[in-house]
């Protein structure tokens, strides 16, 4: 008995079909004029880029020391809201990934593919840690660091963060620079003007 009242009611739902669609037609909105909720993929950056580019190379050797192996050049950099960040791989196997921990609040950061130029535009004041995914453990790491108020807000939660293998030390050293220069002090720092490239 349950398979032919279950069987009616399809069918009935069916007939009705046509109109309910004659209805909207009639009193609703067409449905050309409803507007689509917008994919992830149509939505615009968090922030307009101001034109600045600022260059990030990714080496399997440093150009500089034969003895440092993958690195990003420079691992280090002042920027302001507005820049974009664009890593480039110099050569294979290489790519760009924030790292959720060491992220200001309300960012939603970046995930390049390897072998891939990237662009990122800074949306917000902070600390931006980032990564080489195939080389985290080996060292592949760095930090832009978004001029600002409020851009020591999430600096705590950044040298809080764990990293894999050669990670931490990597990143020890990369804040202890940060520290020298003086990018953690309350006056901005200035961006360095060698690094920036228009687009």
């Amino acid at each position: 008995m349950r398979r032919f009242t279950t069987l009616g009611l399809g069918l009935a739902a069916t007939a009705a079909m046509p109109l309910l669609g004659a209805c909207n037609q009639a009193g609703g909105a067409p449905p050309e004029e409803v507007e689509a909720a917008p994919t992830p993929e149509t939505e615009g950056p968090e922030v307009e880029p101001n034109g600045r580019v600022i260059d990030i190379y990714m080496y399997t050797v440093d150009p500089e020391n034969s003895s440092r192996m993958h690195v990003f050049k420079p691992n280090l950099v002042s920027a302001k809201v507005g820049d974009t960040i664009r890593f480039i791989p110099t050569e294979p196997s290489h790519q760009s990934s924030s790292i959720a921990t060491m992220l200001p609040d309300g960012a939603k950061g970046w995930e390049g593919e390897v072998n891939e130029e990237i662009r990122y535009v800074l949306p917000k004041p902070g600390v931006y840690g980032y990564q080489c995914i195939p080389h985290y453990a080996a060292g592949m790491v760095g930090v832009v660091i978004v001029e600002g108020e409020g851009k020591t807000a999430n600096l705590p939660f950044a040298l809080e963060a764990r990293h894999p293998g050669l990670g931490n030390p990597k990143f020890v050293e990369i804040f202890a620079e940060a520290r020298a220069r003086g990018m953690f002090d309350p006056a901005p720092a200035a961006p360095d003007e060698a690094e920036i490239r228009q687009p």
